[in-house]
């Protein structure tokens, strides 16, 4: 458990107020305790044995990069079933096809391309190129979770390309930064480069978690590259973007008060090792965005940013989404009330309206900057 600065924050002495919200009021509230918790998510989180007190971490920060790759391939497996567990039950969807396209990246390496659209295509759609989750450590996007969004999201009137970059970590593994970003901007431009092809009406890229990070980084780094042009949107979902999970600060309190809920910030800064096993890039903005400066920011396209009122990630999301504002960038974000990190992605059974929330959050978002896209040519 973390322990508390004695500061004065808000007007009160310490953070173990009761005053305060989750851990801020007591900083040993379990989540099924608080009362912002949505009682479906709840009730899914039990059922799958989440809601269980965590125990000591096997890893630490003083662990070796070997000890955490192994905690990495053992733990990947299970946060695999349990994605896959959350998805069983669901109806088939129909009208929508699937294909499996292969590039080679920037990299010289073959990158696999998971594209979902409708069969009935009467025009140009607008172009998702999503990036999974798992902290840019782990997972894959043929994964249950990510296989379901893909289709949910075609069957909105969208095409959807789903990238399976290198991991850090894992059985796409060990690629740490930059590896899986190039790869991610591999599939961008390609989608650019061939979007009459596909019959796309322009490109976002979006993104939960690690892939909201990759999201926000690809835009910044197709700017470097000078073809930021190509991207017409940035959505992402809960992005992972500060790196200050061991050496918190009052800047996102967020970190503090939901520590713990769904996410560990231990385990969040301890993993990072894996993404920047050296440390070398503690402050570039490719590898965590938030630290990007005003000129960094300013040209981009437009943004949104999703966040989870229950999550530890919750306020480096609405931080970002200032700073692009005040770089000028048009740029907007919204807080899903009562759930911990990306719970709107990952309990569709529990939660249908949340989760077909999010699916049409990020249609809105695609057609509004395809359509200012189409204004403007």
């Amino acid at each position: 458990m973390i322990r508390f600065p004695r500061k004065k924050v808000c007007g009160v002495e310490e953070f173990n107020n009761p005053q305060l919200p989750g851990r801020l009021g007591n900083k040993n509230l379990e989540l099924r305790d608080d009362h912002r918790a949505d009682g479906r998510m709840l009730g899914a989180m039990e059922s799958r044995g989440l809601l269980v007190p965590a125990t000591e971490l096997p890893i630490n920060a003083e662990s070796s990069l070997q000890e955490l790759l192994a905690f990495c391939a053992e733990s990947e497996p299970v946060y695999e079933q349990l994605n896959e567990d959350a998805m069983s039950g669901l109806p088939s969807l129909v009208g929508v096809t699937t294909e499996l396209e292969q590039i080679i990246g920037i990299d010289g390496n073959e990158i696999k391309l998971y594209i979902h659209r409708p069969k009935k295509m009467d025009k140009p759609l607008p172009c998702i190129v999503h990036l999974h989750g798992g902290g840019m450590v782990l997972m894959s996007a043929a994964g249950a979770l990510y296989d379901r969004w893909r289709s949910e999201l075609a069957v909105t009137g969208l095409i959807v390309i789903g990238v399976e970059f290198r991991n850090a970590a894992g059985a796409l593994g060990p690629c740490p930064f930059p590896a899986g970003l190039h790869d991610c901007v591999s599939a961008s431009y390609w989608a650019a480069d061939n979007l009459a092809e596909i019959n796309g009406a322009g490109i976002v890229i979006s993104g939960e978690s690690g892939g909201g990070n990759l999201a926000l980084a690809s835009c910044l780094k197709a700017k470097h590259d000078r073809r930021v042009g190509v991207i017409d949107g940035v959505y992402a979902q809960s992005p992972m973007i500060s790196n200050r999970y061991l050496d918190k600060d009052l800047s996102l309190i967020s970190l503090f008060e939901n520590d713990g809920f769904g996410l560990d910030c231990q385990m969040m800064g301890t993993l990072s090792r894996v993404y920047d096993p050296t440390g070398a890039n503690a402050s570039n903005p490719l590898a965590w965005p938030l630290n990007a400066n005003k000129k960094d920011l300013e040209g981009l396209p437009p943004h949104f940013i999703s966040v989870c009122e229950l999550d530890p990630l919750r306020d480096e999301g609405i931080a970002y989404t200032n700073k692009l504002r005040m770089a000028g960038v048009t740029a907007s974000s919204r807080t899903i009330n009562g759930i911990t990190h990306v719970a709107d992605m990952v309990y569709r059974s529990a939660m249908p309206d949340v989760y077909d929330a999010s699916v049409a959050d990020v249609k809105r978002f695609a057609d509004y900057v395809c359509r200012s896209k189409k204004k403007n040519n």
